[in-house]
């Protein structure tokens, strides 16, 4: 009896089939004029796929399978359909430029199978990541320390498809825990680094390889709203998810770079967000001044800084002492970082720009605004009208100090003699890292340190007495703060009120000194005499305060530096014991 093999002749058969099936496409390309493509033959681009959703596609009969820039190969069984032809229309509305290839229906469906590997393009949808909480929930738990987060990516499955969602809740989960404002992840020459910012410095967190780095790009671009395709422009975007608590907003920002995209993504928590004056660390006198301000029914009040110091929050503290039901608030911002309840939060986009959104706003009958930037003339000017028509109007500048914010809108335009009549104050801030209460390290600040904070101390409005054996406080490291000797930040501001001898001086010699000379008597601090404070208080050390204030000298201070001085034979060892306690 012959016996016949029915899984090798099941297996021709196929293959004759698939032969006949490119045979007939490519004579339909052939006589319809367009490029014949076996989708089995060649590498199908996963962020070519994820163009076109997965329904759309297979209602299509085609795939994207290629993708350079704005360019995008498209195959299809039949380019004459009407439901083709309007992909190809939504496509070009896209500003992508697609090129037509005539593929077989059994090709089409081989690269159909993409869309498995194309990170959940069904069950996803755009603003949204998709997470399960009780992961996240776990996750986080497992988090005390940055090296957890390193030592539970390494134990996930690389060449799976779900390892790019545990990895991205592993990520999300460890910035959660260890209160992460930023999350950095940077391409280089020897992998792609994981960075976090904790409390304004950024750490080591991982080591990622470059599958999982494409695949989480492509990830978070189509999350956060992006063009897949374009990697040579800079482009930026938000996405949310739920960690079982409350919903997260992440804030994206990708730039292109020599070695591959750079995305960074700030993490808009409301659970870590708090937004009072209590909570922003005032100074008692500042404090003092601020709410005097506040209380006034119009004028604008200024907080100036460099990206990161904490300018928003302040505003949002402001937002919230002057909210009452009988007040109507709006804000401009870009983007809406956190909402408060009752008030109304708009953003601008290429449109709706600050300057068309305030005067949109004023025409809303509203108490109190909030701009947030004060970038050129055009919303300078609308601010400061605003505040002269009977509006509390909240804003910020980027600015070193409170005085440069005077210079700063004359440098834009404004006319000096409208600064006196719109401004009620401009403040100045920046934010320190406070020590860590379980291991910070007492020691003698040295001859030189206790000379300086007397000098500036002997300037201070409200003087804080330092003894000739004064204590102050170094980082040294622990566990309960990831070995960086500090947790949380505190604010160190100072400011200036508009009167009537700041006034005269800017209409007369707007240069920061005359101005500084002319707030002398108002008696407010400066950031460097506020932070001296908070080393006194042993809140903060002076190397830190150093980090983020100009000092007019450059200091001796931790032991670390000291010892370094002593290896270079600067300072004697003998000097250098009687600093410790």
């Amino acid at each position: 009896m012959v016996h016949f093999d029915d899984s090798f002749s099941n297996a021709k058969l196929k293959e004759l089939h698939a032969h006949e099936e490119e045979r007939v496409a490519q004579k339909l390309a052939s006589q319809l004029g367009y490029e014949y493509v076996n989708l089995r033959h060649i590498t199908v681009n996963p962020e070519a796929v994820v163009l076109i959703p997965e329904k759309r596609a297979k209602e299509s009969l085609a795939v994207a399978f290629t993708t350079t820039n704005f360019n995008v190969s498209i195959a299809t069984t039949n380019p004459n359909a009407i439901v083709f032809k309007t992909l190809l229309q939504n496509l070009e509305a896209q500003k992508l430029k697609p090129k037509i290839y005539v593929c077989s229906a059994g090709s089409l469906s081989h690269a159909w199978n993409k869309y498995a590997d194309v990170i959940h393009t069904t069950a996803e949808q755009k603003g949204v990541l998709v997470v399960d909480a009780a992961d996240i929930r776990n996750l986080t738990d497992q988090i005390t320390a940055l090296d957890d987060v390193g030592k539970l990516l390494v134990q996930k499955d690389t060449n799976s498809q779900r390892h790019i969602s545990q990895t991205l809740s592993t990520i999300f989960a460890g910035a959660l825990a260890l209160k992460a404002s930023d999350i950095h992840i940077e391409p280089e020459e020897a992998g792609v680094r994981l960075r976090y910012r904790l409390d304004g410095v950024l750490h080591d967190v991982a080591d990622l390889d470059n599958y999982i780095y494409k695949r989480l790009m492509s990830r978070l671009k189509l999350l956060s709203g992006m063009v897949l395709n374009v990697k040579a422009e800079a482009q930026d975007g938000r996405f949310s998810f739920n960690s079982g608590e409350k919903e997260v907003e992440i804030r994206s920002s990708v730039i292109p770079g020599a070695l591959g995209e750079s995305i960074v993504m700030r993490i808009l928590d409301p659970t870590v967000a708090s937004f009072s004056l209590e909570t922003i660390n005032l100074n008692k006198h500042i404090e003092k001044v601020l709410r005097q301000q506040l209380k006034r029914p119009n004028g604008l009040i200024i907080t100036t800084g460099p990206t990161g110091s904490g300018k928003t929050t302040a505003l949002y503290a402001f937002l919230q002492e002057v909210h009452d039901e009988s007040k109507k608030i709006i804000t401009i911002e870009n983007p809406v970082e956190y909402k408060l309840a009752g008030i109304m939060h708009t953003q601008t986009d290429a449109d709706y720009t600050f300057a068309k959104g305030l005067r949109a706003i004023l025409r809303q009958d509203p108490d109190v605004i909030m701009v947030g930037e004060i970038r050129d003339q055009e919303v300078a000017e609308t601010a400061m009208h605003a505040a002269q028509t009977g509006h509390l109007v909240f804003s910020t500048l980027h600015t070193n100090n409170a005085i440069a914010g005077f210079t700063r809108l004359i440098d834009l335009g404004v006319n000096p003699q409208v600064l006196g009549t719109s401004i009620n104050m401009i403040l100045g801030q920046r934010l320190v890292r406070i020590l860590c209460d379980d291991c910070k390290a007492a020691h003698h600040a040295n001859a030189e340190e206790l000379q300086f904070m007397k000098e500036v101390m002997a300037e201070h409005p409200y003087p804080v007495p330092v003894a000739d054996q004064q204590t102050i406080y170094r980082a040294v490291g622990c566990p309960k703060c990831n070995h960086t000797g500090f947790r949380g930040r505190a604010a160190v501001f100072e400011g200036i009120v508009m009167d009537e001898t700041v006034e005269e001086v800017i209409l007369r010699d707007p240069r920061e000194s005359a101005i500084q000379t002319a707030a002398k008597p108002q008696k407010i601090p400066t950031m460097l005499q506020d932070g001296i404070e908070k080393v006194l208080a042993g809140i903060t050390s002076l190397t830190e305060l150093e980090r983020v204030v100009e000092f007019p000298i450059k200091l001796v201070t931790t032991p670390n530096q000291q010892e370094h001085l002593v290896a270079e034979g600067e300072i004697t060892n003998e000097d250098f014991q009687s600093r410790v306690i």
